[in-house]
């Protein structure tokens, strides 16, 4: 069963306050977010739908940094049309209208039960520019003009990710709209990072390649345990054995290997992985029973 919207869970993380905001909710078909994995096996962890469809979550990370408040990844914004929400399952409109008349999505609701609105934002990261992910970081509005959705905020993604959102092919098209980004890149407003490394003090950026070429994890290190915001490499609590991955990565043999190392680091240094698209499972730290990796919840 999942929450209502909007959905907050807050914790500390050393130093750092963050909060895990749900975004909204979409249902993708289970077989393409497991890949090969037979239906008989993932099933035991996720039931479908009579469409054969997984609920998920779009979570987005709220930090709050001495440096300003820092959002990663902004769910699907507010501006597909009903043909393209029915299709995948979106659910994230929020219940109250903008100042501006506009309505916009649980991620902003979810920020107004913080007591905070968007021009509060300092930094945006992007894990990758897929529409769930990148989706609100505009947003139309009243008039019908797309907009950055946090006005005051510098927006980060690797260069790598925006060129391969710029150069699609069949088998990428669906998944990226240059609505998404174009406001902000025209604005100069787009930080295009080269590298792994620190955003700000405590905050940093690591490539976990493999769902796409440049996908990008952003740790969280608040001097006293670190957190790892996972985005599309171990979308949900029940991808963590090594194979279960999606039919969506582009690179799925990379996406293995990039698990492998990222989950022995995870366990070894103790982080708290931080799941985008679980609908029920925030967060938990993994160690490895001998066989698999295991999730330990983690409160």
């Amino acid at each position: 069963m999942t929450p209502p919207l909007p959905f907050v869970q807050s914790r500390q993380i050393g130093r750092y306050t963050v909060h895990a905001i749900q975004a909204g909710y979409q249902a993708l078909d289970g077989g393409a977010m497991f890949g090969v994995v037979p239906k008989t096996l993932w099933q035991r962890r996720i039931l479908p739908d009579e469409k054969n469809r997984i609920t998920l979550g779009m979570r987005c990370l709220l930090v709050e940094h001495e440096s300003g408040l820092v959002l990663v990844d902004t769910g699907a914004g507010n501006k597909e049309d009903a043909k393209f929400k029915d299709i995948y399952g979106l659910q994230n409109e929020a219940t109250e209208l903008e100042a501006d008349g506009s309505r916009r999505t649980a991620l902003e609701a979810g920020l107004r039960t913080l007591g905070y609105t968007p021009d509060d934002v300092a930094v945006v990261i992007n894990t990758h520019l897929h529409f769930d992910h990148a989706g609100g970081n505009t947003f139309v509005d009243a008039a019908g003009t797309v907009r950055a959705s946090f006005p005051k905020a510098r927006y980060v993604v690797q260069q790598g990710e925006y060129h391969w959102a710029m150069h699609t092919n069949e088998r990428t098209a669906a998944s990226y709209f240059a609505r998404n980004w174009e406001p902000i890149i025209a604005a100069g407003s787009f930080d295009l990072l080269e590298a792994d490394g620190e955003v700000l003090p405590g905050i940093s950026v690591l490539r976990t390649p493999g769902h796409v070429p440049h996908h990008q994890s952003v740790l969280v290190d608040g001097g006293d345990g670190i957190a790892c915001f996972l985005g599309d490499i171990c979308p949900t609590s029940a991808h963590l054995p090594l194979p279960w991955i999606m039919g969506y990565d582009v690179e799925p043999l990379v996406s293995l290997e990039t698990k492998r190392w990222l989950f022995k680091r995870a366990a070894d240094e103790r982080w708290l992985m931080i799941f985008e698209h679980d609908a029920t499972h925030p967060w938990g730290r993994v160690y490895h029973d001998g066989k698999a990796y295991t999730l330990q919840s983690d409160p």
